[in-house]
């Protein structure tokens, strides 16, 4: 399998991933074997990227992420931590801003799948202190409402609604209406959980 069919069936597998409200809204998949099956394709298609060209920087950082998360979702969250940690470690040597960003907030996701809350709040602090201090804002509203979810765990409610609603207003200033209905779920659910 080349690397452009795996990206078409990894959107498909969209479908078999939902919010779990009985886990913090944590994403779960309703298709496991299906999703151990495109994660045992990532891992293959990983090890046939060579190390010599930025077309494979590239794929390495998309494989990388692409299984931390699919390891996260899939219930191994250790897997996951392990390839998030060298995506975030090609980012910093790097200095790409936005890649760092990003790999601090699915690292952060994957520790807190982990039970590690406070290591995973820390990841998305340092992703927001990143964001503000190299304006790279593209990812603000995702570190904000990944934060509030960790903060949700912490039983620390409102400043989780914060968080989320501070994520709300930047998703409205993008016009994504599913980012948009992400966060206003997510504070439905914190104000639930709260009362």
């Amino acid at each position: 399998m080349d690397l452009t069919n795996f990206k078409k069936e990894l959107i498909s597998l969209n479908k078999d991933i939902y919010f779990d409200s009985n886990q913090y809204l944590r994403e779960k998949s309703s298709n496991p074997s299906k999703l151990k099956q495109v994660i045992l394709k990532a891992e293959s298609l990983l090890k046939q990227v060579k190390e010599d060209s930025l077309t494979s920087k590239n794929n390495k950082y998309f494989l990388y992420g692409t299984l931390g998360n699919l390891y996260r979702i899939y219930g191994e969250p250790k897997n996951a931590i392990k390839y998030l940690e060298l995506n975030l470690q090609d980012s910093i040597e790097e200095k790409n801003y936005t890649r760092e960003i990003i790999s601090l907030i699915r690292l952060g996701e994957a520790l807190k799948y982990d039970n590690n809350l406070e290591q995973a709040l820390e990841k998305f602090n340092q992703a927001l202190v990143k964001s503000y201090e190299t304006e790279v804002n593209s990812h603000l509203d995702f570190a904000l409402q990944h934060k509030g979810k960790c903060l949700l765990e912490l039983k620390r409610g409102k400043e989780a609604i914060k968080c989320f609603q501070e994520a709300l207003e930047l998703r409205i200033a993008k016009g994504s209406c599913p980012l948009i209905n992400s966060s206003l779920k997510a504070i439905e659910f914190a104000q639930g959980v709260q009362d």
